[in-house]
């Protein structure tokens, strides 16, 4: 009696439920006026949205600066902090005059427009899209929310180059880097018409969104694309004096394990953020992101282990780090399972690459740079293609040319996996060669490095006139 009962209850509802969806489908509305997105948006996901945009502004400063400051030498410790916080003020500057409207208004499938630069028409009763049908969120919480992604990214890159590089140039770097390399590729991976408007502008998308990459946080935005700059830096500047001859050790792990915790805290911003919505799958990125972390931090100490005998501090927070890059495009699409598998596995191969690749071929990326964040993003990027299968899990995707949007009715992860690799392979090109040709102009017309007098001297010195310790 009991069991019918129940059954005839979950019968009933599904009934109600199924009629309900298939009101709400009907009450939607395709192409929302202004006006009406008002109506659409929700406090909870407002605040999630400016929670989130803290959070990966703490990644940033003090949270990387304390991560790469820790790993300098002493001498060198307060100029990596003003580049950090200098690259974020510029950033942010440039994002308010131009970035934001070439990341993310229509125009071509590689770069925007100038349609909202100095931020005109972007107000409070303005909105942007989410990844659901008539849910909206404040254009500015979208705003400064792409904006922390604006500034954390060529503040990665210096890593790559630290104790030898001149400010003054750098900030300019980072101003031409961000307009011809960043903005392009946010736009082409990120950029969409949005959930009610695709079905009738399907051409109004990045070039690579429209391709079906995925990347839910950055694996492609944020780390391949500025662990390959790093890398090409490192390259054109040359090696530190003595690199190879001198022993340059660490000058504060304690301040670097702070500096990787603040990232571990932030990176749920980041990643979690990333859904625009404070809803389910927020709580699947932020799970997704919390095992893998943990997973990556306990392979790069047991991989230490069986090499060198002794699991370090630096390698916990390495590990730590690259799995948090890992999961980043696959937070929101992958399941908790195979995001443990995916910690586990991405350690091995950045340990492999800042140890032995980079012993081998002898360049000297300073903080490691490309061997965690280039190396761990391109891995990331791969394995979303596979993780993100309903088969494994995974949430599968979205077929957005449709409205209301409907769940994609297959998923095919050797075609997925193409459409992974040509997004990373265009990246890395788009990248390097932008990189490379920037680098090459104002190292021609400014120079790139510091005098070999202001090398030994100490850029804390030689920069900026004072030290971050005065004893």
């Amino acid at each position: 009696m009991i069991r019918k009962m129940i059954g005839g209850v979950v019968g009933a509802g599904f009934a109600l439920g199924t009629a309900s969806t298939a009101f709400a489908q009907a009450a939607m509305i395709k192409a929302p006026t202004v006006a009406q997105q008002a109506t659409m948006v929700n406090k909870g996901d407002t605040t999630w949205m400016l929670v989130s945009s803290v959070l990966v502004l703490m990644m940033s400063i003090p949270g990387l600066a304390l991560f790469y400051g820790g790993l300098v030498r002493t001498k060198n410790m307060l100029s990596v902090l003003m580049q950090v916080f200098m690259i974020v003020s510029i950033a942010g500057l440039l994002w308010a005059t131009y970035g934001y409207s070439l990341a993310f208004t229509g125009g071509s499938p590689f770069i925007g427009g100038f349609g909202k630069a100095l931020m005109a028409g972007v107000t409070s009763g303005t909105f942007s899209a989410t990844f659901s049908n008539n849910v909206y969120i404040p254009e500015l919480s979208y705003f400064v929310f792409q904006m922390t992604f604006a500034m954390i990214t060529p503040a990665l890159f210096i890593g790559s180059f630290a104790e030898r590089i001149k400010f003054t140039p750098l900030m300019l770097f980072v101003v031409l880097w961000s307009t011809f390399v960043y903005y392009p590729v946010a736009h082409m991976v990120w950029y969409w018409a949005g959930p009610d408007f695709l079905a009738d502008a399907p051409t109004d998308a990045g070039f690579l969104y429209a391709k079906g990459a995925l990347d839910f946080a950055g694996g492609t935005v944020v780390h391949i694309n500025a662990g390959i700059a790093g890398l090409v830096g490192c390259l054109l500047l040359g090696k530190r004096l003595g690199y190879g001859k001198e022993a340059t050790p660490p000058h504060s792990l304690t301040m670097t394990m702070i500096g990787a915790s603040l990232l571990w805290v932030g990176w749920f911003g980041f990643n979690a953020g990333s859904n625009l919505e404070s809803n389910g799958v927020a709580a699947v990125a932020f799970v997704n992101t919390m095992l893998a972390t943990c997973a990556a931090a306990v392979s790069w100490a047991v991989i230490e282990q069986i090499v060198h005998g002794k699991p370090s501090m630096l390698g916990a927070a390495s590990g730590a780090v690259a799995g948090l890059v890992a999961i980043t495009p696959a937070s929101g699409y992958g399941a908790p399972m195979t995001s443990i598998v995916l910690g586990l596995v991405v350690s091995p191969l950045c340990f492999y690459f800042v140890s032995t690749v980079k012993n081998k071929f002898k360049y000297d990326d300073t903080l490691d740079v490309f061997g965690v964040h280039c190396i761990g993003g391109i891995t990331g990027a791969l394995a979303t293609g596979i993780v993100a299968s309903p088969a494994l899990g995974g949430q599968g995707v979205i077929d957005y040319t449709k409205f209301p949007s409907v769940a994609a009715p297959a998923y095919d992860i050797a075609a997925q996996l193409v459409i992974q690799l040509e997004a990373v392979l265009i990246t890395l090109a788009w990248s390097g060669i932008g990189t490379a040709v920037i680098w090459f102009v104002l190292d021609k017309t400014l120079g790139m490095r510091i005098s070999e007098e202001g090398e030994r001297e100490g850029l804390d010195i030689a920069d900026h006139g004072e030290r971050a310790y005065n004893y």
